[in-house]
């Protein structure tokens, strides 16, 4: 069954945007494993989208690949807001506070 929600295809751009940044630096999923004291399933199942992250989990996948997270979060929100569609005729966006 294949998965339609918005969370599913936010968590597809970020795995992938993660997968691009291993391949970039050369890094094989067991040098990154390493560098951030997991096995290299674990690497393999987050870039297959069997695994979520959090912030903390994020960091070190950073850190291993040596990119900012300032620039990290930067790049990842422009691939989001490619995800974002149009508004509907006569509804707006909730403005931020």
């Amino acid at each position: 069954m294949k998965r339609t929600s918005l969370y599913s295809e936010r968590h597809a751009v970020l795995v992938e945007y993660l997968r691009e940044l291993r391949v970039l630096r050369h890094l094989t999923q067991a040098e990154v494993a390493e560098a951030i004291g997991r096995p290299q399933t674990y690497v393999s199942d987050v870039e297959k989208g069997k695994r979520g992250l959090d912030l903390l989990q994020i960091l070190d996948l950073c850190d291993a690949y040596d990119v900012p997270f300032p620039a990290f979060s930067a790049e990842l929100d422009v691939r989001l807001k490619k995800l974002e569609k149009p508004s509907k005729r006569g509804r707006h966006k909730a403005s931020k506070s």
